[in-house]
Formats: structure tokens, sequence, C-alpha cells
């Protein structure tokens, strides 16, 4: 058997040696001519191979060793791996460290690793902490600096938009329909950069009856309604008057329309009382030419990044979706309504909308609320898969206390109600054993003592 090496470019033939001494003729060559390169891959990425996550381990330790007091990137990984920190953090922090690695030595890789877990430690949460009571009053103090205002887009036809107070009430309240509901719709390619296309866009949203576009009128003579449609406004809506027609035809089989010489419509149905007459004249004011019904108006405003926005007056999110609309990006688009978003996108979805409508609207104020007493809020609203409200027809009156329920609002009426139904209260929330003059069972209450013999 013959072994055949290149080095330098010349080929050299080695003679047949003994088992022992071919063993240890590779072991040289091994160590010379191969050296280990540097590990480039995670624990993530050995995770997707078929992989044993214990060989994965060692290959990590072994091709990240430090050299000459360089951190290699398994160094980085096993370090963040072993500190007890939730996995988010730890992906962050990994993807920090890699970016800065050149930089590091092993302390400094350490002494980062001890602050981070410090930190962490110290923003926990003490046990027994009243996190409720604390989320209560670190939202209604600055609720009291609030002010009752809205906010406008100027343009043509401005857009109003609910701020402070009011806007807060609506998100707790869980309102169903909003005072000022309004959709931000991000646009697409050409749609989103030339202001002609979005102003297109936004009439193809904008709802458009026939009522807007022309002048409707009855007449007794020969029971029927005359409809004269405004040409400026249907060059300005995109509109043909064949479309016009088109609808008024499809409001029922038994519709005439004749159009006449001057351009005017004559619409009639073959019963002729005075009462179908009129509602008929409604039925055709009322008709739908364009757009999504309830989005009353439309406007195309630049934003900095030189990228038009759709901003509306009316909220209809899941008609936008279903219509499909060419130029909008739906993947982008927001609404204010809570409700909306809990039924088109899911409950995380909306969850993580009260989150950012509050923060938000805190923010426009002035206001610096931590985010986690937030996150608290939105978690007790959404964690039975559906919106509640924190008010009696949603998180308080679902409480199984009856003095806590009746603490809350309509006092009577909830003690009535417990004592035809024989309820017992178990006083172990906050509100029942301050009502009764007890210790609460939270912060030091929580603790009892027994003193030894």
């Amino acid at each position: 058997m013959g072994l055949k090496h290149m080095a330098e470019g010349k080929e050299e033939v080695m003679e047949e040696p003994g088992d022992i001494e071919l063993e240890e003729e590779l072991t040289e060559r091994i160590k010379e001519d191969f050296l280990p390169v540097e590990l480039t891959a995670t624990s993530e990425d050995f995770s997707e191979m078929p992989i044993e996550e214990a060989y994965a381990e060692d290959i990590v330790v072994m091709l990240g060793r430090a050299d000459e007091g360089e951190i290699k990137l398994g160094d980085i990984e096993l370090k963040v791996n072993k500190c007890e920190l939730p996995e988010k953090i730890k992906v962050e922090l990994k993807h920090k460290l890699r970016a800065v690695r050149t930089n590091l030595t092993c302390e400094k890789l350490d002494d980062i690793l001890r602050t981070v877990v410090a930190k962490y430690e110290k923003a926990k949460v003490d046990p027994r902490e009243a996190v409720g009571i604390v989320a209560a009053q670190s939202i209604g103090e600055p609720g009291t600096q609030m002010t009752m205002r809205t906010f406008h887009y100027a343009g043509v036809g401005a857009i109003y938009i609910t701020l402070g107070l009011p806007r807060i009430i609506e998100i707790v309240d869980a309102r169903k329909k909003l005072s000022t509901p309004t959709m931000t719709i991000k646009l697409l390619g050409e749609y989103a950069s030339e202001r002609n296309k979005a102003e297109e866009l936004a009439m193809e949203i904008q709802e458009t009856h026939i009522r807007d576009i022309g002048r409707i009128g009855i007449s007794t003579e020969d029971m029927s309604v005359w409809l004269s449609l405004n040409e400026r406004e249907l060059d300005k809506r995109h509109i043909k008057r064949e479309e016009v027609e088109e609808k008024i035809k499809g409001i029922s089989a038994d519709m005439l329309v004749e159009v006449l010489e001057d351009g005017r419509l004559r619409i009639r149905r073959e019963s002729g009382s005075f009462h179908e007459l009129s509602k008929l004249e409604r039925a055709v004011s009322n008709t739908l030419v364009k757009g999504i019904e309830g989005i009353r108006r439309v406007l195309a405003r630049r934003e900095t990044d030189s990228e038009y926005v759709l901003y509306t007056v009316g909220s209809e999110l899941k008609r936008l979706k279903n219509h499909k609309i060419e130029g909008v990006d739906f993947k982008r688009t927001k609404t204010n309504n809570i409700g909306e978003i809990a039924e088109v996108l899911g409950i995380e979805a909306a969850r993580n909308a009260i989150i950012d409508e509050m923060m938000s609207t805190l923010k426009e104020q002035g206001l610096d609320v931590d985010a986690r007493h937030i996150t608290l809020i939105a978690d007790a609203m959404t964690m039975d898969g559906e919106v509640k409200q924190i008010g009696r027809h949603g998180i308080a009156g679902g409480k199984a206390s009856v003095l806590s329920r009746a603490a809350f609002e309509v006092t009577v009426d909830n003690l009535l109600e417990a004592a035809i139904h024989g309820e017992t209260d178990e006083l172990k929330g906050v509100t029942e054993n301050v009502i009764v003059g007890q210790a609460i069972k939270l912060g030091t209450g929580a603790v009892e003592l027994v003193a030894g013999k």
C-alpha cells in the first residue's frame, strides 16, 4: 500500500511502513496540514442538523476555544447559553455581541454578561408584589394630566383623530363604535411614490354613493325618479356613466332606466304608488357605486420618508382585506379599532394593538409610563381569547368576589343578586379585605410567621 502526499508542488512517495509507523506518520501530517477553522455555526444552526445535542455542544466547545485572547463565536454562544436569562434576551444578546466580537476579550465578555444578568434580576418583580394596583396607579396618575383634545390632518376635508384621555377611555372600555375610527393604509410600488397614483387609489377606496355624484328628484307626474349626474365629480372619482346605470339596474329586476337627450336619467318601476316612489328614491340615493362601504373619506399625505400614505375616515379592515385592491400593502396597514383587529388578525394582534395605541397616546401627551404596566393591562383584557373591557361588563364584573364586584359599580344590584343565589365570598382579593378591615394577602401580608417555642 502506498501513500502519496503533495507538498510545495512536489510529489513524494512514501514507503510502506508498519501499522504503528503508519499511524504515527498520519497523526503528524494531520497536525501539520489540518488546522481547525473558526466556527461560524451556532447552537441554533446545529439544532436544524441531524446531530445529537451532546455532540453539537462538543463541536462548539472544540472549535470555539479562545486563541491568544481572541473571542470566538463559540465562546459567545456557550457563555450566553449558560446565563439564566429568557430566550428572547439571549438571542438579542448574542446578535449584539457577535457584532463587536473583535473588540472583546474574555474579561470584557464576562463583565458584560454579569452586568446583563444583574440588571435582569433587578428588573424582576418581587414576589407577592401588587402589580395590578401599581399598574393602575401608574396609568391613572398621568391620566389626570391628559388633555381632552383631537388631532387633525390638514388638507382637503381634514381628518380628525381622538387623542388624550378620551382615547385611553375608548381603549380600556373596548368600545365597538369609536368616535373617530381611522385606518393608516400603506402603499406599494408606484402608488407609494407618485401623488397622482396615490390619489387615484384613495378614490378607489373611498365610498361613493349616487347622492355624492349627482342631484336626485321625484316627479309625481310620470311617477319616476330623475337623476342629474355631475360630470366634474365623475371625473374626479374616475367613474363612468355606464357604471352608474349598471348599479341602478342592479337594485332590482324590474328597474327601468332611460337616458334622455340632456344626459339626465329617468328611473322608474312597474308598480307606481307614491310610497313605492319614495322608497325607490332612497334606494337610488344610497346605492354604492364605488369604494368600500364605511370608509367615508380618504386623504393621501406624503410622509417624512418620501412615501405616500392614505388616512381614512372610517375603519373597515375586513372589507379592505377582502377587496384585495392593487397597490395596498395590507401587511403594513393599521387601524385604531381594536375590535376589528381581533376579528381579522386574531387576539395576539389585538393585544399588541392595545399596547401600541396606549403607548403612542401617552407619548404624544409627553407622559412616560413603563411599558410593563401597559402590557399587564393588555394581557388582562385579552387573556380569555376575546377583548374585554375593564368595567362591570368585562374584567371587574367577572370577578368571583361579591364585595369586589359591589365596590366597583351598581352596589345594591350586585349584593341582591349574590344574596338571591347564596354566593360566598372567600375574601382572597385586595378590595374585599380592605372593605372588611383585614390585612391584605400581598407583600408582607402574604407571609404568616409562627413563633417557635
